[in-house]
């Protein structure tokens, strides 16, 4: 359990630690307990959400317990830290059924059925909170001064910070001054944009109980080329096949660039990590086999096996024709429909290629747009039968977004 540090150092999940020295010797004694906070503002986790998950499971391998607490209270009214603008109210009723539907995904990381790992949820404790109690016992210990040092309030109140979110800091320390005497909770970890809330927490701690408590961050993930981790054409990168196919899952990781291979490996699965690394340091048409096993592993692991077997031969047989075709995107189309003709606008909007007319406009007057590899590049061009090849049509976005037509006798 002692080299529970080690491992988080040696995957890239260390950034800043209050006490490195004294979490080591706390790990050491035996199982101890800590947390993460989630969002439970979307119905579904993207890969944004991973990394503190990852580095809990890795946490969990060494022995410890992990506390996932879904911010069904702070949800309502949102984090402001890493955000330059208020995020907009939901329904209590929609905080709810989005935990519901993210706790099946966090559990492709986190054993629930073996272990004592808890999902908690903080409305447990901030929905019945009395506001002037609170104010008397939690709120006399922050100083005003001290929040506004922290860069992501610095961030807000360049574009306007509302008070209800300026208590989003005591909040979630009093997540952790509450686990700790629920839970014996001595650990908070995340993202090191929560590194002043995480702080805050412990002295909170620190005053109320008089007892010592630890947190810890890792670096926000970010991929060499500048882009922002897990955003993809048509927006975030979610677990939910509905919202991101498992072909486009599986995709993105195979066309991540060489230089987050290893990084990659190490941080989103959890194979051994001189293996990642020999797996990163790849060149030429190797790395390229490298890339398709870190696409393999990630969508095995967060959509299961068959999926990913389903999504890799479907990717081989989209790039160098035939195979099994079943793992692209696809939509059925009758026969009679396409006799008629169809716009190839109104075509590839109504696919995942392209979310609106306007959209595909841009993309046929970029050269973007192949039907079965012909390109069009007339945004008035009619696609009918005689485009067909073999029943189907295949549309192509770009050098490697694919969507399948498949040709039905139905009207």
């Amino acid at each position: 359990m002692s080299d529970a540090l080690d491992v988080l150092k040696q995957r890239g999940f260390f950034k800043q630690c209050t006490d490195e020295p004294g979490l080591r010797a706390k790990l050491a004694e035996g199982p101890q307990k800590f947390y993460i906070g989630l969002d439970p503002t979307g119905p579904s986790l993207h890969i944004g959400h991973l990394v503190p998950i990852y580095a809990s499971a890795h946490l969990q391998k060494a022995g410890h317990q992990p506390i996932i607490l879904m911010g069904g209270g702070t949800a309502r009214i949102g984090d402001p830290s890493g955000k330059t603008e208020m995020r907009q109210m939901i329904s209590y009723e929609q905080i709810d059924k989005n935990i519901a539907s993210q706790k099946p995904q966090i559990a492709k990381l986190i054993d629930f059925d073996s272990t004592n790992a808890l999902l908690a949820n903080n409305a447990d404790w901030l929905a019945p909170l009395n506001y002037i109690d609170f104010l008397r016992d939690i709120g006399r210990h922050f100083s005003v001064n001290r929040m506004l040092t922290f860069e992501a309030y610095k961030q807000r109140l360049e574009k306007g910070l509302s008070f209800i979110e300026f208590n989003y800091q005591l909040l979630q320390s009093y997540d952790f001054l509450e686990l700790f005497r629920r839970k014996n909770c001595i650990l908070q970890i995340g993202g090191d944009d929560q590194w002043g809330n995480i702080v805050a927490g412990m002295e909170l701690i620190r005053r109320v109980e008089s007892a010592e408590t630890y947190g810890l961050t890792f670096p926000l993930v970010t991929r060499s080329d500048g882009k922002k981790m897990g955003k993809t054409e048509k927006g975030a990168l979610f677990l939910d096949p509905s919202l991101t196919s498992v072909y486009d899952f599986y995709q993105y990781w195979r066309n991540v660039p060489d230089a987050d291979v290893e990084r990659f490996f190490l941080t989103f699965t959890f194979l051994p990590v001189e293996e990642c690394r020999n797996l990163g340091a790849a060149e030429g048409s190797d790395i390229n086999k490298s890339k398709e096993r870190l696409a393999y592993e990630v969508t095995a692991l967060l959509h299961g096996e068959k999926e990913a077997v389903k999504a890799r031969d479907g990717a081989k047989a989209a790039f160098s024709g035939g195979g099994d075709k079943t793992g692209i995107p696809s939509e059925k189309i009758g026969k009679t429909e396409l006799e008629a003709g169809i716009n190839i606008l109104d075509l590839f909007s109504r696919t995942s290629l392209c979310a609106s007319k306007s959209e595909a406009r841009r993309l046929v007057l970029q050269g973007g747009a192949r039907v079965n590899n012909v390109k069009i590049e007339d945004v008035e061009a009619f696609i009918d039968m005689t485009d067909a090849v073999d029943g189907e049509l295949m549309l192509k976005a770009g050098k490697k977004r694919f969507f399948r037509i498949e040709l039905t006798d139905r009207e």
